[in-house]
C-alpha cells in the first residue's frame, strides 16, 4: 500500500494542509493510502495545525484539527513509498537525514503537477488567511495529481 509522508519545517502549516488534502483526494476515489506529515524541526512537536491552516482546510470540507506535529524519523525513510518536502530547503535537509538503506523515494510535493516542477509550495507562515488559501490551493491540486499517479 502507497505511503505518503509531507514533510515541511515545523509541521503546522503546509504539511498538515497536504496531509488533509490527501486524505480528502483518497477518500474521495476510494483509495488505500497511508498519509501522515511531519516537521524536521521539533518545536512544535504535539501542537495543533495552525488555527489559520485549521480554518482554511475546514472551509473546504477537511477537519485537520486532530492532527499533532512531530519531527521527521530515521525510520520513515523505510517506513513510507514517499517522502514529499513542500520546499527546497526541507528537501535538503531530508536528504542529508536519510539513512544509507531508505527505500523512501524524495520529492517536492510540487514536482507532481504539470508546470510547477521544482517550485516550493508558498509559505503563508507570516502571512495573512489569504496565504493560507494560496497554500491549500496548491496542495489540493498536488493532492489530485498524486492520488491519480498512486491509483495506476
Amino acid at each position: 500500500m502507497p505511503s505518503i509522508l509531507f514533510v515541511c519545517l515545523g509541521n503546522i502549516c503546509r504539511s498538515p494542509l497536504a496531509e488533509g488534502a490527501l486524505r480528502a483526494e483518497a477518500t474521495r476515489l476510494g483509495l488505500e493510502l497511508i498519509v501522515d506529515s511531519a516537521g524536521t524541526g521539533d518545536w512544535h512537536a504535539g501542537e495543533p495545525p495552525d488555527e489559520r491552516a485549521q480554518a482554511v482546510a475546514l472551509r473546504h470540507g477537511v477537519d485537520i484539527s486532530a492532527l499533532r506535529a512531530r519531527q521527521v524519523r530515521l525510520a520513515d525513510f523505510r517506513r513510507f513509498t514517499h517522502v514529499i518536502a513542500l520546499d527546497h530547503d526541507n528537501l535538503a535537509k531530508l536528504r542529508k537525514l536519510a539513512p544509507a538503506d531508505a527505500t523512501a523515494e524524495l520529492s517536492l510535493l510540487l514536482d507532481h503537477v504539470e508546470g510547477r516542477e521544482g517550485q516550493a509550495v508558498a509559505d503563508p507562515w507570516f502571512g495573512d488567511a489569504a496565504g493560507f488559501e494560496v497554500t491549500w490551493a496548491e496542495v489540493t491540486a498536488a493532492a489530485r495529481k498524486l492520488a491519480a499517479r498512486l491509483r495506476l
